[in-house]
Parts: structure tokens; C-alpha cells; sequence
């Protein structure tokens, strides 16, 4: 049995369940809108898969018979440090060649580019330094992962609503590394140890926008829509219509 056939009789076999549950459970207002979608045509298949196909933290599943069975694949284009096989330095969370290897890695295997969606991140990775060198280079502690001698588990998640507070204070600045295609700034907690923090802001998601387009994948998304700043202050409310347009690429 082929995976799309199989992934319809599952639905046939859930409806009766699900239709008793929204009965009794619903919390909407009409009982309608809890009522599960019957037809095809009505809902859309999808699947997400790590930025690149090569079995990243051992993700080694038939992507092009996965393709075949979904409407698109959601490509989880961040932490593509979570697994760091050369030097134990602090690194773009999705630099951009990285990101665009892994399409060229699914488009070999022979899965359409409107079946891909780019999927980007509205965070970035904050790491402590043991060593910031002349050149900005951050060396991080060792925190091995899936057979990796690092990873970026040796930082943590920031949302770019954060990011957007501390950078201005920062010792550094925003600064644009060229190689990565990535912004990221240096800054001191209260102990006085040196932070590096790397992320997108709407200048490296609009490059990644572009090659969307230009090369027909099905559409760009982000995660998480939550990690931006909605309040009443107009800064905020400006960085926010920013990293919303930057998924519109300029072409």
C-alpha cells in the first residue's frame, strides 16, 4: 500500500472518533468549526524535514517517496549548527550557502521545487564565549551531539523581540558577517563574560526570499510567528512590518 493511500484510510478510520470528540469537546463557539475536513481538496498534507536531506541528527527517511505522498515539505532551513563537525565556534543559526546547499540536496534527489517550502527562523542562538578573538570569532564549549564533537546546544534560543532590546546596547553593535551572510553582535552579561548572539533580520531573510522565488520552491514560512514583538511601541511595531516584508521577496 502506497504512503498516500495509507495516510487516507487513516483519516476514514480517525472521523468517526473525531466527530464524537468535537461534539462533546468543542470549545468554539459553533460546533461546526470543530467538525473534521472530509475531502482532499479541503486540507493539505505536509511534512517537515531538516534543512538538508543528508541525514542531519540522523534523519534518514525516503524524502522523495515522503514528497510524493504530501501536498509540500516544510524545510526546517535553522539550527543547522546542531550538529558542528569543524571548529567549536559560535555560527549563523541558517547561513545562507548552507541553506541554499540543502535545496540544491533535495532538488537532486528529483522532488520538485514546488513541493519545497523554505522554512526560516524569527530567532538566533546566544553563546558564551571562552575566547572572542580580533576577528569575532567566538569559541564555545564542547557539547557533542549525535556523533558531533559540538553543537548548538552550547547556547540557547533567543526570539529576535529580545534581540531587537539587547543589540543597540551591546558592545559591538549589529555587525554583517559577509562569509555567512548573517548579522550578530557581542555583548557582556553581569558577570562580565562575553556573549555572541547570531540571527536573521529582514536584510539576510530577504536574500533567502529571493532565491525563493527565483527558483520557483512553493513558498516561504517562519519560525515561530510568536517570537516577534506586536506591542503598542512604535519601534517595535516598525521591526516587526519589517520581518513580516522581508518574506516578500523584492524582484
Amino acid at each position: 500500500m502506497a504512503l498516500s493511500d495509507l495516510l487516507e484510510l487513516t483519516l476514514l478510520l480517525l472521523l468517526p472518533l473525531l466527530e464524537r470528540l468535537s461534539a462533546e469537546d468543542c470549545p468554539c463557539s459553533e460546533a461546526s468549526l470543530c467538525r473534521p475536513i472530509r475531502h482532499h481538496r479541503d486540507f493539505e498534507v505536509t511534512f517537515d524535514v531538516a534543512w538538508s536531506p543528508k541525514g542531519i541528527d540522523k534523519r534518514c527517511y525516503n524524502y522523495t517517496g515522503i514528497a510524493d505522498a504530501c501536498d509540500f515539505l516544510f524545510v526546517m532551513s535553522y539550527d543547522e549548527q546542531s550538529q558542528i563537525w569543524s571548529e567549536c565556534i559560535a555560527a549563523a543559526n541558517a547561513p545562507y550557502n548552507q541553506t541554499l546547499t540543502g535545496y540544491g540536496d533535495y532538488l537532486r534527489m528529483g522532488i520538485s521545487p514546488r513541493k519545497l517550502v523554505m522554512g526560516i527562523p524569527w530567532y538566533g542562538y546566544d553563546y558564551i564565549c571562552l575566547n572572542l578573538s580580533k576577528d569575532d570569532v567566538c569559541a564555545i564549549a564542547k557539547v557533542p551531539f549525535r556523533g558531533a564533537p559540538c553543537s548548538d546546544a552550547a547556547g540557547h534560543q533567543v526570539p529576535y523581540r529580545v534581540i531587537m532590546k539587547q543589540v543597540n546596547s551591546s558592545v559591538s553593535g549589529s555587525q554583517w558577517n559577509q562569509d555567512q551572510q548573517a548579522p550578530y553582535y557581542n555583548y557582556k552579561d553581569p558577570t562580565g563574560r562575553l556573549h555572541q548572539v547570531w540571527y536573521d533580520n529582514p536584510r539576510s531573510i530577504s536574500l533567502k526570499a529571493a532565491f525563493v522565488k527565483h527558483y520557483g520552491l512553493r513558498g516561504i514560512g517562519m519560525w515561530n510567528a510568536n517570537c516577534l514583538d506586536y506591542s503598542d511601541d512604535a519601534l517595535a511595531r516598525e521591526q516587526t512590518e519589517e520581518m513580516w516584508g522581508a518574506l516578500r521577496p523584492r524582484l
